[in-house]
Formats: structure tokens, sequence, C-alpha cells
């Protein structure tokens, strides 16, 4: 690491030399801005029947980031957001103070280049330039170009080298701009009203998850960074805001890192008054489907070595069937907590002596179903005793009115029949906080507002959460959460 950082001194003491002499010439090396007037791909389509060494008396200018450097300067090639074009520097075109800028050019520099357009004898779409404006001098050298950024830790340390080095890393960012459009265009276009909900809480609810805490100076209190915004959007459904409510969010979950799981995430969350939790499943398959179309081109996607069709009705099957269809145990048949905690030992999934009967089965779900639910499906009828927010089953009390959908083995959609008995969620609630005296520090706190909001009335509803982050991996088959958030959680460097 030493021997590193020595190479790396070295080569940022010759390019503040080369900084040096580019203001000893009295050029400013950081101008305020550029007048741009093509990009790359841009001139490849309109140049497109241009034949092999034709020059045209067209002039443009063009910018980005020099990746190349030919023949001592006599052709760069030049990298902008849309791609590669070629620049030739030669002292028939250029003045001698504008051919001694391109000999303090160094690889990563941002340049402007003015200059007519032809098609190199070999076929290349070139700038002949007249002249080189220096738009950003860069002190610290690229990584090897043949070599790349292949570091996992560099990658998404130093983002920004990322980016520059990697043309995935830079389509997968994108498609994740394009899936959040696509999301929010389907959504507004069937009558969704998008909202904002506060991401500083008094009291951490909608989600059992252990929240992040900081304090308020001026109020002298404790406040905690949201871990779910649907207590919020409930009040506005309450309020009669609209009978159709949406937030693309950004929540914080007090939680460990692994491939699919990230302290700071975003999701969608939506709320319809007057149906139920099988209209949130109809929701799901068209908004996942239609994404798809969009920012894909089409429904099958490869994820590995695996092809995934995302079109149609996806199966739906509860958890307790999938449960025996795998385990030959009917946790239906079971009454007692004792016995299924036993039933789940026996399986060598590991319980407290505290856990219940429907924390048995999901536990036994989880280790034993979940990661073989590669095409989507919709795990239906969680047990009640984990769904504090969702409605009781209409057939069986110990179950409760949830689903969520898995594709990939991963979970990536969650809805209820959301509860509006007051009554109802405050004995959830209640039995939540006895959990917490327990130790379950995931269990959920009792906001009394939100009962309090119940009490004035809100209409039959059901709701869905989609993890935008795992979403993307699945749509651009990326392994790892990191991969498809910009800048996620790392521990320093020591």
């Amino acid at each position: 690491m030493a021997e590193e950082e020595e190479e790396e001194n070295q080569f940022r003491a010759a390019r503040l030399e080369k900084l040096a002499a580019l203001r000893q010439l009295g050029i400013d090396p950081y101008p305020y801005g550029f007048a741009r007037t093509a990009e790359a791909k841009e001139l490849e389509q309109r140049y497109a029947a241009l034949p092999a060494g034709a020059t045209t008396e067209d002039s443009v200018a063009v910018a980005g980031r020099v990746r190349a450097i030919r023949n001592s300067g006599l052709f760069i090639d030049l990298h902008d957001i849309s791609g590669k074009i070629q620049v030739f520097c030669h002292k028939d075109f250029l003045s001698p103070q504008q051919f001694g800028i391109v000999k303090l050019l160094d690889l990563g520099d941002i340049i402007g280049v003015e200059g007519v357009v032809r098609r190199t004898p070999r076929g290349e779409v070139t700038v002949n330039a007249r002249r080189i404006i220096v738009l950003a001098k860069a002190l610290l050298p690229l990584p090897e170009k043949y070599h790349g950024l292949a570091d996992l830790e560099t990658r998404y340390r130093q983002r920004y080298l990322d980016l520059i080095m990697n043309e995935e890393s830079r389509e997968t960012l994108r498609k994740r701009s394009r899936i959040v459009a696509a999301m929010r265009r389907l959504l507004t276009e069937r009558g969704f009203l998008e909202v904002e909900t506060p991401m500083l809480h008094v009291i951490p609810g909608g989600a059992t998850a252990k929240p992040f805490v900081t304090h308020h100076n001026a109020l002298d209190m404790a406040l905690y960074l949201r871990v779910a915004p649907e207590l919020h959007l409930k009040r506005l459904l309450v309020g009669g805001l609209s009978d159709k409510l949406f937030e693309i969010n950004r929540n914080f979950r007090n939680e460990g890192l692994s491939p699919r799981h990230n302290p700071e995430f975003t999701s969608l969350e939506l709320y319809q008054a007057y149906v139920d939790y099988t209209a949130m499943m109809a929701l799901t398959e068209v908004l996942i489907a239609e994404i798809a179309r969009e920012v894909l081109g089409g429904t099958r996607i490869a994820y590995g070595q695996r092809d995934i069709e995302l079109a149609g009705e996806w199966p739906r099957q509860s958890m307790a069937a999938l449960v025996q269809q795998d385990t030959g145990i009917d946790f239906l048949a079971i009454a007692a907590d004792a016995e299924a905690r036993a039933a789940a030992r026996r399986l060598h999934v590991e319980l407290p002596d505290t856990a219940g009967w429907g924390r048995a089965l999901e536990a036994v779900f989880a280790a034993r179903v979940e990661h073989k639910l590669i095409r989507p499906i919709h795990v239906t009828h969680f047990p009640r005793e984990i769904s504090p927010l969702a409605k009781a089953d209409r057939l069986d009390p110990r179950l409760a009115e949830r689903f969520e959908t898995y594709i990939n083995g991963w979970e990536v959609a969650n809805a209820f029949s959301e509860i509006n008995d007051p009554i109802d969620q405050q004995q959830r609630f209640q039995a939540q906080m006895r959990e917490r005296e327990r130790g379950d520090e995931e269990a959920q706190h009792l906001d009394a507002d939100y009962v309090t909001a119940l009490e004035y009335g809100m209409p039959p509803a059901g709701g869905l959460g989609i993890g935008i982050d795992r979403l993307v991996m699945l749509l651009t088959d990326s392994p790892s959460i990191r991969d498809v958030i910009a800048f996620p959680t790392m521990r320093p460097k020591t």
C-alpha cells in the first residue's frame, strides 16, 4: 500500500508541474463553462453516410474526458456521456500555443475541442482540432486501462472512479433511474397521487425493524430515522387526500449488511382505498412486468444462469402449504406454540423459547423454502403473529391477509389488507410492546396518534411495498445491492 501511495504521489507531482505550466501560458485549467454543440453518439449518427477519407466544413464543439493519447498526442480518444469521439491534433490546424497545450494533457483530463468533422481513411469519425480548451486538469491518474477497476472495495468506496472506468456500472445506475421513472409514470397513469412523508419520526413505526436514533437540539428530544412511511401514508388516507397514494421513499434500518441488505434503502409504498390485498397482487404483477418491458424491452429476464419470465398471472400459495410441500409438516394442524417450536427444531431451525406458532412457521419457511422460489410467486397467509398491521384472515384467525412476492429466492414485495379497526390495531400494538419487553428490539412501538387517526375512520384498503434496490438488482443482473446503490454504506478505512 505504501508503494502504491508513493507512486500515486509521483504521478500527482508530475501533473502539478503541468498544471503550473498551463497557468504560465495564461490558461485557466478550471474555467467556468464550455459551449458544447454536439455529443459523440450524435456525430456518429449524423455522419453515418460520410465516406472514408472525406472531410466536411462542419464546425463542432465537443467535450469529455481524455481516455487515450496516441502518437505523442496526434490522436486523442475523448469520452463523453454518450460514447467516444476521436480527436486529431496536428500543428497544421493548431497554433503553437494550442499545440503546447496538447503536450500538457494527461489521461483523465476533461477538455473541450472545437474543430471540423471528417472520417479518417480507416473509417473513424474524427474532429480535426482547431482549438483545445482544458476544462479540468486531473491531478490523479486513472486506474490502468487494460485492468480497469476490479477491486470491489475501491469500486464501492470511490464510485466516481468506478463510473469513469466501467460502462457496466454506469448503465446499471442509468437503468435504475429509468426503472424508478417508469414506476412513477405507471402509478400516476393509474390515478395514484405521489406524496412525501417525514423521514424524522417521533415514534418509529410501520415496520418490524430496529431504528437509527438521533437528537434534535432545539427541541431537546430523540428522533428516529424512518424505518417505513406506512403510518403517515395511512394518516393521509384517513384525511381523504386521495383514495390512491404512493411514495418512493428512503428508509433506514439499523441492521446488518449483506448482498441484499443496506442500512439505507429505497422502496415504493402505496395504498389504495376500498380494495384488499388481492388487488395488490394484480398491481404488483402489472408494475414489475411493465417496468421490465419498458426498461429492458421484454419481460423475460436473465439473472445469473437463470431465465425468469415476469409476464402473466403469478401463482399464489400459502406459507403453510409451501412448508408442508417441502418438509411434510402441516403447521396448520399444530395448535400449541411449544409443539410448533419442536417441529422447527426437528428441522434444525433454531428459535428462542419465546417464539410462538407463527414465528416458528415463518422461520421454517425462511430456512427451507424461501431460497427455492425462483419463478415469481405470491406467498400468502402469513402468520398474524408477525403481521401487526395486517387484517386477520377471514377463515383462520391465526393468519393474516398478507402476502410477500418472491422472485429468484428474494422477497421483492410485501402487501396487506390494512387494519382499519382502531381497537384491533391498539391490541396488535400492545402485543408488539410485550415483545419489546421480552427483548425484541425490532418489535413495533405503540403509536397512539395513529390509533386516534383510525378512530376517525379509515376506509378498507390494500397496501403494497416494493423494494426498489432488489428490483433493480433483479432487472440488471446485479449480484450485490452495492452494485445498484450509487454510494452504499461502507465501514470507514482505518
